[in-house]
């Protein structure tokens, strides 16, 4: 498979506090660095993704007295995981990997910036309302193929996936060059929900 004009690379949250030593660690979290680098290169059109929060985020454990993280709370838009303090703005657990390499990058979007709405789609907040942009975006830059990559695959990368389906647009996530979370199943739940809304599941050596 060769990319297209009409297809977009987006390489979601590759960035320290999701590599091991970093405050939310997806395992292997790194691994997915020289894959996504190549991957980089052969895409004309190329996005990253940055998970951007401000200080005491209602996302983070920290924030809710007594709770800890990885519990479980109800938020006015549903259930919500709490999770360690991560990716707060300006700091270095919120930068990208120093080894990332994505010259042709065109688009850096930042989302989880509103301290009372969690992100893990690049598309919308987690009340499934909000946009971050990313739609229009690639609508007006003429995209209908989305490629996914990154961290983590049940998460951000799952999130976004059904997103693009939900908004028409063809997706493509990379396997390999993804990490998962993997709290109580939720890889496989992840993969299932996915292969559900048609999202397709590609080895990053079938593109040319």
């Amino acid at each position: 498979m060769r990319p297209g004009e009409s297809d977009v690379l987006i390489l979601v949250d590759v960035q320290n506090d999701f590599c091991p030593g970093g405050a939310l660690a997806v395992p292997e979290g790194d691994a997915v660095v020289p894959v996504v680098n190549r991957l980089a290169e052969r895409f004309a059109h190329c996005v990253l993704t940055q998970d951007w929060h401000p200080p005491g985020h209602q996302s983070f454990a920290s924030a809710h007295p007594g709770r800890k993280p990885f519990d479980e709370i109800e938020m006015p838009y549903g259930a919500q995981t709490l999770w360690p303090d991560h990716c707060v703005q300006g700091t270095p657990g919120a930068a990208f990997h120093r080894q990332l390499v994505a010259p042709r990058a065109e688009l850096i979007m930042r989302k989880g910036f509103h301290p009372a709405i969690d992100s893990y789609s690049t598309f919308y907040e987690n009340d499934r309302k909000t946009p971050t942009g990313l739609v229009g975006y690639l609508r007006e830059r003429g995209f209908s193929r989305v490629f996914l990559a990154g961290l983590a695959t049940d998460f951000c990368v799952h999130y976004s996936a059904l997103d693009a389906r939900r908004r028409g647009f063809a997706v493509v996530v990379i396997e390999d060059a993804c990490r998962a979370i993997d709290l109580q199943g939720s890889l496989a739940e992840a993969w299932r929900a996915m292969s559900v809304a048609g999202v397709e599941r590609l080895a990053s050596a079938a593109i040319a």
